[in-house]
Parts: structure tokens; C-alpha cells; sequence
């Protein structure tokens, strides 16, 4: 009798296990590649916080997956969305500029853009009235975050008799101008109204600002988590929820839901 109940027993475990084969596996997982960047991606007390982070945990929890942020160099991000090493570049990616002279809407797919933006131009608050336009930094030295937006902005500004030093992140940008090398920096409106006049970074301002822009999600060609992330960000952004976070980073202003954007 032992012998049957056990065997009753076998069988019905085994069959529970074919019926429910998901209750063993792990969850998905994707990877956000990003940089330091305040107020979208940084770190407190060593993790990771910021509009941008908080924004994909939040989709990451409406699709059942896991969310890892991926510190990456700029300057290499469709190396590292191409090869696979990370799903999406999440990180105030400004959807409308271009990389080497190609559209970014060419070189990946494109979430619903999420967030207006500007570049703008920080010099030493002592030097603005040496910059009263655009025209005034050709010949002069920028610097900008290598890879970026406002590298290529830089260059126009400069041009040919001029420099553009490339660093790895925006935020470096910032003790450039302060030691002098540069006569001033390109990098995105939202991180230098953040920055510039405050604490470490008081004698910086910001001289006048750019072209604008919008901000959204890169993905490989042909991923179909591009759908997916777009569905969930619809949500978030209908429920109040990004207004919220955007509101905890002080980026409520900029808040936007473009769902023609980079749909093809």
C-alpha cells in the first residue's frame, strides 16, 4: 500500500511540474547601460537612483523582469547594445541627434520619447560677458561628454580652428571649466540647471542654451522589448507615475509622452 501511495504521490509532483514549468524558472532580466548623470542615473551610498533608474525598476516591474544597470563608456553604447551586452541605453539618451553623422534614430530602434531637454553652454560665471552668442566660441576650446549629443554640438560651435575635448561623462564636464582647460562646456540643460551656481560648481553658469531635444530608450534593431518597454510606459505615464518620480527629481517640467515618436 506504502508502495502505491508513494507512487500516487511521484506522480502527481511530476505532473504539477509539467503543468507549472514557469514556477521553476528565474525571472527575465534586462540590462540598462548608463553613465553618472544627475538627475537620470547616479549613485547614493552606492546604488543606483535617478528619474531614469526609478523609471525603468517601475517598467521592469509592470513586464515581470529583473533591471540591472550596466556602467558603460559612452562613446561605445551601440558597441554595447549591438553585441549584447545590454538591452537598452537608458540614460538621457537624446533620441534626436545624430553619431558620426548618422541619425540616432537609424542606428536603433526608439522608445516613445519621455522627456524634453536642451543643450546649453557652462562657462566660469566671471567670463559671460565674454559669450554673448553662439558665434562667440569659435576658435575656443569646449569640452563635452565623449560620445554625446552635445560633442557633436561642441564641434558646430568651435569649428575647424577650434577643439573639443571629449570626457567621459557630462558631469566631468564641470571640473574642466572650473580649472580653465576649456573655455567652456556643451552638455545637457537639465544636469547643468542641477549643477551650475551650486556648491563645488558656484562660480559656473550657464551662458545661453541650444537646439532642443527629447530624450527615449534605445534598443537593438528589431528587439521586441522596444514594444513592450512602450506599453508599460504608457501605464506609468497615464497612472500619474512618472509624474511622481519626475516630481521626486525635479524634472516635472520636461515630462512628456510622445507615442509618434520613433514608431515605424
Amino acid at each position: 500500500m506504502k508502495k502505491i501511495i508513494y507512487l500516487v504521490l511521484a506522480i502527481v509532483m511530476l505532473s504539477g511540474a509539467m503543468i507549472f514549468p514557469t514556477s521553476c524558472k528565474k525571472n527575465e532580466k534586462f540590462v540598462c547601460g548608463v553613465t553618472e548623470y544627475d538627475p537620470m542615473n547616479y549613485r547614493e551610498n552606492g546604488e543606483w537612483v535617478g528619474f531614469d533608474t526609478e523609471f525603468a525598476k517601475r517598467v521592469g516591474e509592470k513586464l515581470g523582469m529583473e533591471v540591472e544597470f550596466q556602467m558603460i563608456d559612452w562613446d561605445r553604447k551601440f558597441d554595447e547594445l549591438n553585441s549584447g551586452a545590454i538591452d537598452a541605453i537608458w540614460n538621457g539618451f537624446t533620441a534626436t541627434a545624430s553619431e558620426n553623422g548618422r541619425a540616432r534614430l537609424d542606428l536603433c530602434d526608439m522608445s516613445y520619447s519621455y522627456m524634453l531637454n536642451t543643450q546649453c553652454v557652462t562657462v566660469k560665471t566671471a567670463r559671460l560677458g565674454e559669450f554673448p552668442s553662439e558665434n562667440s566660441f569659435a576658435g575656443k576650446t569646449l569640452a563635452a561628454e565623449a560620445g554625446s549629443a552635445g560633442e557633436e554640438y561642441a564641434q558646430e560651435l568651435v569649428g575647424t580652428s577650434g577643439s573639443v575635448i571629449g570626457v567621459s561623462a557630462q558631469i566631468a564636464t564641470f571640473l574642466e571649466v572650473k580649472s580653465g582647460v576649456v573655455d567652456g562646456a556643451v552638455i545637457d540643460v537639465i544636469l547643468a540647471r542641477q549643477k551650475a551656481g551650486t556648491g563645488d560648481y558656484s562660480d559656473i553658469s550657464i551662458a545661453f542654451e541650444l537646439e532642443p531635444e527629447v530624450y527615449a530608450v534605445g534598443f537593438k534593431k528589431g528587439n521586441p522589448l522596444r514594444d513592450r518597454v512602450n506599453t508599460a510606459m504608457k501605464e506609468l505615464y497615464n497612472d500619474g507615475t512618472l509624474l511622481e518620480i519626475a516630481k521626486k527629481y525635479g524634472v516635472e517640467d520636461n515630462l512628456v509622452l510622445d507615442t509618434a515618436f520613433g514608431q515605424k
